[in-house]
């Protein structure tokens, strides 16, 4: 009995001492004006809850205060938004207060020069550089080329072996990205780089603590080799005077550069050109992957697609720029990919002052989470939502919507969305005209805070 009313007494202590310390993290935020919400315990406020649960925390949360509403996740207060109309206001006002608010383990290990950290003018200046490196006549004339030739190699002898798709994807995104950057092919400095940048991108999403073993320690960790090595790979050259067209040659061309950024500055913009594309692109392939092996209807449209510009070339004839305009349905297959499968949920902006939004008053420094995932399966924009249709993209005006939010919106807007397109209609192309495959037993995905099989996605492979 002695013994039970001891554990009975330490229970109802630390219940006591728990409640206790979420009323006094609640009592906190409770200034007037602020939205409706709950901010959890100190410190962490409800970033386990929102990490663990994902859409159903959030739509629990609107549930009960309705399209805007306070809470505290990885590590910072926040408004989270679910207005469309909204999320477009927030978006497209940066000069008036609502600048980038990514986490601050996505800024520490990305870098403080990395396009989605600086804002004004600054961010002006390397939009306007990022831009100049993926125009549409980059695309066309260097880009593309190389595209072409490394989804020919990376996509050869696939038939008759089981493959984990996502690995491959991920590979492929990285190294495509690699060789468009530094010219890089498979090597030991390109297997280095690819271990580091996996590490890297686990760290960007995770809470800023320094401690042995966590993910922000190793992605922090991963950001240092990789910054030694390229910065070993600007002096090699700067040395050499190659004339190759790359990427990194372009940004080191000071005397044709439009946009002449530092040393530190091109390293972290290198980082952010493979970041911001290697999550899109290799996702949103396997997700392609696997929603066209369950919709044999809308295989069947795009491999005749792919077919019909396959009969105009020769074997060994590279995908050029006219062959990818043509590539319709298949653009309509990766929007309805990222649509369905969300492989964006959201933007952050922080407030840069205390502002009023939507009737409340939001103090200076919160992030406001532009949460656009329940816009992609509502059934007044997208007619039953939850179909895989392709078809409903060949309506090119969807593009131009306010809603239209798959690559980011305002002056934030993805600039190598096009390049993004072009790499994975470029995969789609050689994987559908070469092969056909079959889902093995045992694949299972979760779709957050990342889309990603936990255990892989297994296919076996044939020839077409």
């Amino acid at each position: 009995m002695a013994v039970f009313m001891v554990v009975f007494a330490v229970i109802f202590s630390l219940f006591c001492f728990s409640s206790a310390l979420l009323r006094w993290n609640e009592l906190r935020y409770r200034k007037k004006g602020l939205p409706p919400g709950t901010m959890g315990w100190p410190i962490f406020g409800e970033t386990t809850e929102f990490l663990k649960q994902g859409p159903n925390f959030i739509k629990n949360q609107r549930s009960r205060y309705g399209n805007f509403f306070k809470s505290h996740i990885l590590g910072c207060p926040t408004i989270v938004s679910m207005d469309a109309e909204l999320n477009r206001f927030i978006l497209m006002n940066e000069s008036k207060g609502l600048v980038p608010g990514y986490p601050q383990s996505m800024l520490d290990i990305l870098g403080k020069c990395n396009i989605a950290a600086v804002h004004g003018s600054t961010h002006k200046y390397m939009r306007g550089a990022l831009l100049s490196l993926v125009s549409p006549t980059m695309i066309r004339d260097h880009i593309l080329p190389k595209v072409d030739q490394f989804m020919r190699s990376h996509l050869s002898n696939w038939q008759n072996h089981v493959i984990d798709i996502q690995q491959k994807t991920k590979e492929m995104a990285f190294l495509s990205s690699l060789k468009q950057i530094a010219g890089i092919e498979s090597s030991s400095t390109a297997q280095l780089f690819m271990s580091e940048f996996f590490k890297l991108v686990e760290g960007t999403l995770s809470l800023p603590i320094d401690l042995p073993g966590t993910n922000y320690r190793r992605g922090f960790q991963a950001r240092k080799v990789i910054v030694n090595i390229l910065t070993q790979l600007i002096k090699e050259r700067r040395a050499s005077k190659t004339k190759d067209v790359d990427i990194l040659n372009c940004l080191l061309k000071e005397e044709e550069n439009k946009y002449k950024l530092s040393d530190e500055e091109i390293i972290d913009l290198i980082i952010t050109l493979a970041y911001s594309g290697y999550e899109t692109v290799s996702t949103t392939s396997m997700m392609a992957v696997k929603y066209l092996h369950d919709h044999p209807h809308v295989l069947e449209e795009l491999r005749k697609e792919h077919l019909a510009i396959r009969a105009k070339k020769k074997p060994e004839d590279p995908i050029n720029w006219e062959d990818y305009k043509a590539m319709k349905f298949t653009r309509a297959v990766i929007f309805e990919t990222s649509r369905l499968a969300t492989i964006v949920n959201g933007v952050l902006r922080k407030t840069t002052k205390e502002m009023e939004i939507n009737g409340f008053v939001i103090p200076e420094g919160w992030r406001i989470y532009v949460y656009t995932r329940e816009v992609n399966y509502d059934p007044y924009l997208y007619p039953d939502p939850l179909v895989f249709n392709p078809w409903r993209w060949l309506d090119r005006s969807l593009e131009s919507k306010n809603y239209f939010l798959i690559f980011g919106g305002g002056t934030r807007q993805c600039p190598g969305k096009e390049l993004g397109i072009a790499e994975i209609s470029t995969f789609l192309h050689y994987f559908v005209t070469r092969y056909r495959w079959q889902e093995e037993e045992g694949n299972k995905l979760v779709k957050f805070p990342r889309v990603e099989a936990p255990n892989g996605l297994r296919i076996r492979v044939s020839s077409y």
